[in-house]
């Protein structure tokens, strides 16, 4: 985000103070504006919009502690820095666990001031990014339950919408972990038959015979153990929908007998000489490569063509690294509240190291990560010491990791910038408005971008 555009408020009853912090700060190309109380302070908030709060903890009138609480009401999202004497550690201590950022102690180091606002605007950028985009998307995905946001993820949710109100067979390819029972739901709810079930089954947890007896069903003393005639699962899903998840693990004489149900759209229970007609859709998903199954007979090439009338391949987590911030706050949300929690903030130098890794368990290991991290964290944000050892990238790559992150939200901010412009046709006064920022940044963005509009 352009500097230019960071707005930073100082408020100390010291002249000299807010005269330090302006030159320092205004040479690194912030906008920086004092106040004298906290009074004034929040008279400013009310009225402008700060990428930042620097509040003296002692203050006239209300203390710093008591500010930066007041002032989370007019943006709850703004971060704030403390600043304390030497002898008043346990003071910003106390600060960081009402939700500042981080403080700095009496006389300041110039260096450190740079450092500690930098940081701290960084991380107030990617908490707006992900807040703007989750708001935005909420409504868009409404029936996929899926976060993502990613041009990958855009591909696939189009190409769903599309298939979803057909009858046609699909299958589902993916790594584990991308999600793809999320989409065969997808499917489901924006078909037609979304009134009717969805039954998903894992074809390779079960044995043959018991696999098909869960299908199909069976009748009574058709093998050890059937005491009575059972209902197969095609049955409860007749009008509905049926996925057949990791499909590639089945056997061949399990494979022919599902042909026959795709070909004639009727099954017969196990043990039993009579067919029952169902009107079922059938969809499979697997983590394997069946094309390649198929070269190698491991998987009936006329079973494949009838299953995959149309293929879906879900992208793995690394191939869609912008929806990580996305995804990442979505779990931390998901878990504070699930264990009665204050819903925390993730740090940049987390988010950062978050964006580095390659997350070969996609996004349940992404998932399991930030439950985790929410648990392992006492205060108000996640920081990296809460990642497990494994999720720590390697020293060397770290100066890479600004750019990622960097890269990736800038690809989804331009693309948000040029959605609100055409929503408003072309009004930048309501586009501003519609972001979420002021007009003067986003001018700012639109020359950066170069954008047209």
């Amino acid at each position: 985000m352009d500097k230019l555009s960071d707005k930073i408020l100082i408020v100390d009853d010291e002249l000299h103070i807010q005269t330090l912090f302006q030159r320092i700060l205004a040479k690194e190309g912030y906008s920086v504006d004092g106040a004298s109380s906290a009074e004034e302070a929040l008279k400013r908030l009310e009225a402008e919009w700060f990428d930042l709060l620097i509040t003296d903890l002692r203050i006239p009138g209300l203390d710093g502690i008591e500010l930066l609480k007041q002032a989370k009401q007019f943006n709850h999202t703004l971060p704030c820095i403390v600043l304390t004497a030497y002898g008043s550690i346990d003071s910003a201590v106390r600060a960081m666990k009402e939700g500042a950022f981080d403080y700095l102690t009496k006389p300041v180091n110039n260096e450190e001031i740079k450092l500690v606002v930098r940081n701290a605007l960084e991380l107030h950028r990617l908490t707006r990014e992900v807040e703007i985009l989750r708001n935005q998307i909420k409504d868009e995905n409404k029936n996929f339950n899926i976060i993502g946001r990613s041009k990958p993820m855009r591909d696939l949710f189009r190409l769903v919408k599309l298939v979803a109100n057909t009858q046609t067979t699909i299958l589902i390819q993916g790594e584990s972990g991308t999600g793809k029972e999320l989409i065969a739901r997808a499917i489901h709810n924006l078909s037609p038959r979304r009134e009717r079930p969805f039954i998903a089954i894992d074809c390779g947890a079960l044995p043959e015979t018991l696999l098909e007896s869960e299908l199909f069903g069976h009748v009574r003393g058709s093998f050890t153990g059937a005491v009575a005639n059972k209902k197969g699962l095609f049955e409860e899903a007749d009008g509905g929908t049926i996925l057949l998840d990791e499909i590639g693990d089945t056997t061949a004489g399990f494979q022919s007998k599902l042909l026959r149900v795709l070909q004639e759209n009727e099954i017969r229970p196990v043990g039993s000489n009579k067919t029952t007609k169902v009107d079922v859709r059938v969809l499979s998903a697997t983590n394997k490569d069946l094309k390649q199954e198929v070269e190698q007979k491991n998987f009936r090439h006329d079973l494949y063509y009838r299953l995959a009338v149309v293929p879906i391949t879900v992208p793995p987590l690394r191939r869609r690294s912008e929806d990580i911030p996305l995804l990442s706050q979505h779990f931390v949300q998901k878990y504070c509240k699930q264990n009665g929690l204050e819903c925390k903030q993730i740090k940049a130098t987390t988010l950062r190291k978050l964006l580095d890794y390659p997350w070969p368990g996609n996004v349940r290991e992404l998932e399991n990560v930030i439950e985790r991290a929410v648990l392992l964290s006492p205060g108000p944000e996640i920081g990296p010491e809460a990642l497990s050892q494994e999720h720590q990238p390697e020293e060397k790559f770290q100066e890479l990791l600004p750019e990622v992150a960097k890269g990736a939200l800038e690809v989804i901010e331009k693309e948000k910038i040029q959605e609100a412009l055409q929503r408003t046709r072309g009004k930048r006064s309501h586009a501003a408005r519609l972001l979420g920022i002021s007009r003067a940044t986003l001018y700012n963005k639109l020359k950066r971008y170069q954008l047209s509009h």
